[in-house]
């Protein structure tokens, strides 16, 4: 079935028209889109004041399904605690500026421009969602660079050189794994050579051990780790170590579920309004 324009009119009106038809429906939604940008302003608002630093902050509980290996408790006050919350703060604040300058400061009725600020809004709403998934590759996510990634003064227990806490963000929830180091192999064997190891002055040498440690792992070693970690050589504090043993346990953060929901209504919002300008303009996504 096809649809015939009656009375029939030439090629080069015809295109003529379709861009008159064009033009005047990005108007229209450019017009809309600006109606559109404070109800995304008050979202990204929204997880901006759920993630400022409030007295007296939020508890939460830590404690290992199905045992009591770890137990305990975390407070985190805004953006302390997890570096990653820092980096979701500062893109956060990027794409509240990009909406001011879309509102404000540029030409809210040119297409190319508009499309543009959309497009650079759609990609730090992803980079924010990327940080709240977590892992090595965002901020915050390589535990081997810190020795504790918040405030050691505000932990009541003693960190041990071979203990390494680590705090990073899952998805609604705070991430914490406690790892227990050995040195490597190669560490091992060049201390026991006499060769110099490298090492940090920030905490005690990790090859220092005793001899009744030492005799321990001779007589009764421990069983192979079967982490994930396992097979992986990490430099710690410099120097060359193994994870011996890895415990993780999860705390559930409502401010964090509730950021996470809002962000993921704004980026499918703005990813709407990019999909019909893309339309209307002849653009790729």
């Amino acid at each position: 079935m096809s649809a015939q324009v009656w009375p029939p009119i030439s090629y080069e009106r015809l295109i003529k028209e379709e861009e008159d038809s064009l033009a005047a429906e990005l108007e229209w939604l450019l017009e809309a889109l600006q109606e559109a940008l404070p109800s995304l302003k008050s979202g990204l608002e929204e997880c901006l004041a759920l993630l400022t630093p409030q007295e007296p902050g939020t508890t939460l509980a830590l404690s290992t399904h199905r045992s009591e290996i770890i137990k305990g408790f975390v407070t985190r006050v805004g953006t302390r605690i997890v570096k990653g919350l820092s980096a979701l703060l500062s893109f956060l604040n990027q794409a509240l500026d990009i909406i001011d300058i879309s509102t404000w400061t540029g030409d809210p009725k040119n297409g190319s421009f508009i499309s543009g600020q959309l497009r650079l809004l759609g990609d730090i709403i992803n980079e924010a969602k990327v940080i709240m998934i977590g892992g090595e590759e965002v901020v915050g996510g390589k535990w081997w660079e810190d020795d504790f990634n918040g405030d050691e003064t505000d932990l009541n227990l003693p960190l041990y050189p071979t203990l390494s806490p680590h705090i990073t963000l899952t998805p609604s929830s705070l991430l914490l794994t406690i790892r227990t180091l050995v040195p490597s192999p190669s560490a091992s064997a060049a201390s026991t050579n006499g060769t110099s190891t490298p090492s940090s002055t920030s905490g005690p040498s990790l090859t220092g051990l005793s001899l009744r440690t030492r005799l321990t792992q001779i007589l009764a070693p421990m069983p192979a780790p079967t982490h994930d970690e396992a097979d992986r050589t990490f430099l710690y504090r410099g120097v060359e170590v193994k994870v011996r043993d890895k415990v993780r346990v999860e705390a559930q953060d409502p401010s964090l579920m509730a950021v996470g929901a809002k962000l993921s209504a704004v980026g499918r919002e703005v990813e709407g309004w990019r999909g019909r300008m893309a339309i209307v303009m002849g653009e790729e996504m």
